[in-house]
């Protein structure tokens, strides 16, 4: 999206399972000649997002056989590059960062750092302050002297500290208590006024996630912000002890082959874009284990209480019906499910013989996005800006009648994702806000877009290039009640064994999240079958 956000992903208690397993060498053994091995350990992961893609590989690497089962036509999820007459662009996810330790690992171990490429002027970001677009301040200084903001509300964000630091610190349990279903909203109000949520937190999670603060868990969607408020009770407070505490600790940067740190919270995409990533992971999973164009209908657990090899069947419907190297049924020892939950649920699941019955997974709301990708000659953008895009609070659409949420100057980040003589733009529209205007036809959307550009940057005529990507289901919303769908996703994991989820339904939504998600459960796994390898191999 419009902004990298490793920060945005639903919290849950600490759980035994939860807890990372360190890769001992027990399944190296699998399928060796060994006379005192086990039998080669088996996983079906399915959807071949960048999740499923991220199990796999570390599946791959741990010595599992691995079947990767996705229903469309091609891996990646919603992350897809295209280019078509000079232009490149991404049809999903723009950037991501290494906020997460398994992204940047995930990266080193693929040799991709060669390949990344880092936005012009990534921190000029602008939001749109009484219709136009102004720099959002980037650190004490510059907000001082921005415009962006009162008077009223940067005294508020200055005297934040003193007065959270002493009246919630000493019951920073008790407060959390209180506000265990709270709103995005309402937690940053109580903390920084209701200027600073319109506009700068409303357009943040906007671009984020596509949602809004009134509907958005600030336990859920900002869980390291909602823990600093019970830890420090300031969340600036709580901020800069973080960071000073994470400098003593362990090193959170890296280097890259010329020995330069690296910055992991800066935004970064790859050339030729996102699709590198995906393209990358395939090639390592191996395209044979990656089975495209098909669906899995039904998953049978057989375990009967004793560990036991191919303790999961799986019935799968495959649109290449001339495929004679894939069974209808199969059987692994594990299973690591990456597909929505609203997928999952159209799925048949039994348990021993006995069908076991999803009623208990709640619905989950989608957000609806489209992306209209439009390029203008540069003589008839009369104000481009230099940067990475800019944001449209939705008190300013409201008052200007702007209709779009956000766009990002993709050639001014990329200058060679366009002709030498365009500018290509990325704009959103839709969203928790506008979620009727997301699925509009593209002669509509294409003439809301020119207009919020000319308003915003003076274009002037038509765009020369047009392209259109709808998403219906973009990002699941992490609203006050999501507690129960992580809930119902433990209810899944703590009566299926062998059974693991990952993806953006549970971990987070920036793409170092879901790379985390799929890692975390291939460790899992990995322990599972390490466990009913050593019983096996004792009895």
């Amino acid at each position: 999206m419009l902004t990298s956000s490793a920060s945005s992903h639903p919290h849950r208690p600490a759980s035994p399972r939860a807890s990372r397993p360190r890769l001992r060498p027990v399944l190296a053994m699998a399928g060796s000649d060994d006379p005192r091995a086990a039998p080669a350990r088996s996983v079906a992961v399915v959807g071949a997002g960048v999740s499923g893609l991220a199990a796999a590989y570390r599946l791959r690497k741990s010595g599992v056989n691995v079947t990767v089962f996705e229903a469309a036509d091609r891996a990646g999820g919603k992350i897809r590059t295209n280019s078509e007459g000079g232009f490149l662009w991404d049809e999903g996810a723009n950037t991501m960062t290494e906020g997460e330790l398994e992204a940047s690992k995930l990266i080193d171990d693929l040799g991709l750092h060669d390949r990344q490429q880092y936005p012009n002027s990534q921190h000029k970001r602008y939001i749109v302050k009484d219709g136009a677009p102004a720099l959002i301040p980037s650190d004490p200084i510059s907000l001082m002297k921005s415009s962006v903001l009162s008077t009223k509300s940067k005294l508020a964000l200055f005297l934040e500290p003193f007065l959270y630091k002493k009246s919630n610190t000493s019951n920073s349990g008790k407060v959390s208590d209180e506000h265990l279903s709270e709103s995005v909203r309402s937690f940053f109000e109580r903390h920084f006024g209701r200027e600073v949520v319109d506009y700068l937190i409303d357009p943040f999670v906007a671009g984020t996630s596509a949602g809004d603060p009134e509907s958005l868990s600030i336990r859920h969607a900002f869980p390291a912000l909602w823990n600093l408020e019970r830890k420090y009770g300031s969340i600036i407070i709580g901020a800069i002890l973080s960071k000073l505490t994470a400098k003593g600790g362990p090193v959170k940067t890296g280097s890259d082959s010329s020995g330069k740190r690296r910055n992991r919270r800066a935004s970064f995409s790859f050339h030729v874009g996102m699709q590198s990533l995906i393209n990358a992971l395939h090639n390592e999973v191996g395209d044979g284990n990656v089975k495209l164009g098909t669906e899995v209908l039904s998953l049978a657990c057989t375990f009967d209480g004793l560990p036991a090899t191919g303790g999961w069947s799986i019935s799968v419907d495959s649109k290449d019906g001339g495929s004679k190297d894939l069974a209808k049924n199969q059987t692994f020892d594990a299973v690591i499910m990456t597909a929505p939950l609203s997928n999952v649920q159209r799925m048949k699941f039994r348990k021993g013989g006995a069908p076991f019955v999803l009623d208990f997974l709640p619905k989950v709301d989608y957000l609806p996005l489209s992306l209209m990708v439009t390029a203008f000659k540069k003589e008839d953008v009369k104000k481009p800006l230099e940067g990475f895009g800019v944001l449209i609070p939705y008190k300013e659409q409201q008052k200007y009648g702007l209709k779009t949420f956000g766009t990002l100057f993709s050639s001014m980040m990329f200058p060679d994702r366009a002709p030498d003589d365009q500018y290509l733009y990325t704009t959103f529209v839709g969203g928790s806000h506008n979620r009727d205007l997301a699925g509009a036809p593209m002669s509509i959307l294409k003439q809301l877009v020119t207009s919020d550009l000319k308003k915003l940057l003076g274009v002037e005529g038509q765009p020369t290039f047009v392209k259109h990507i709808y998403w219906r289901n973009a990002f699941p919303l992490y609203d006050c009640d999501y507690n129960s769908v992580l809930e119902a996703i433990e209810k899944m994991e703590k009566n299926l064994p062998g059974f693991f989820y990952a993806g953006n339904n549970k971990d987070g939504l920036a793409v170092g999240n879901v790379i985390a998600s799929g890692s975390r459960a291939a460790d899992l796994a990995i322990s599972y079958l390490e466990s009913h390898t050593k019983y096996n191999n004792s009895h």
